[in-house]
């Protein structure tokens, strides 16, 4: 699951979105995997659309595209044993087929969906 926030205070400036990822567990609890991710634009913020920034959540988030010699398998795989890796620390086990089939929710900050002109919409 990811949640989405808009970074920047004034309407009509660049387009600014941090996005932190986490694990939901089928208790309910949120484990942080990636707190770290975002991005910014030159566009205006009425220019962006809610799939357009539900879309780049989960871009953000990896995997990532392949580096240097790697193929894209190899990145894929190395980004879910990362996030695996982070939840085997927090006493999670999980295997990285599981997490690659796992659904990928993009939740929307008030403040972000204010941004974007919408009620309170979730999207998976």
């Amino acid at each position: 699951m990811s949640f989405a926030d808009s970074d920047n205070a004034t309407t009509g400036e660049t387009v600014e979105v941090s996005v932190r990822h986490e694990a939901e567990l089928d208790n309910g609890k949120l484990v942080l995997l990636l707190n770290d991710r975002g991005w910014c634009s030159s566009g205006h913020w009425s220019e962006v659309r809610q799939q357009e920034i539900e879309e780049t959540v989960r871009v953000v988030v990896g995997p990532d595209e392949p580096y240097g010699e790697e193929n894209v398998e190899e990145a894929i795989t190395g980004h879910w044993a990362y996030i695996q890796d982070i939840l085997t620390q927090q006493g999670i086990e999980v295997r990285v087929s599981e997490l690659r089939e796992m659904q990928h929710d993009v939740v929307l900050s008030k403040r972000l969906q204010d941004r974007l002109g919408i009620g309170n919409n979730h999207s998976g």
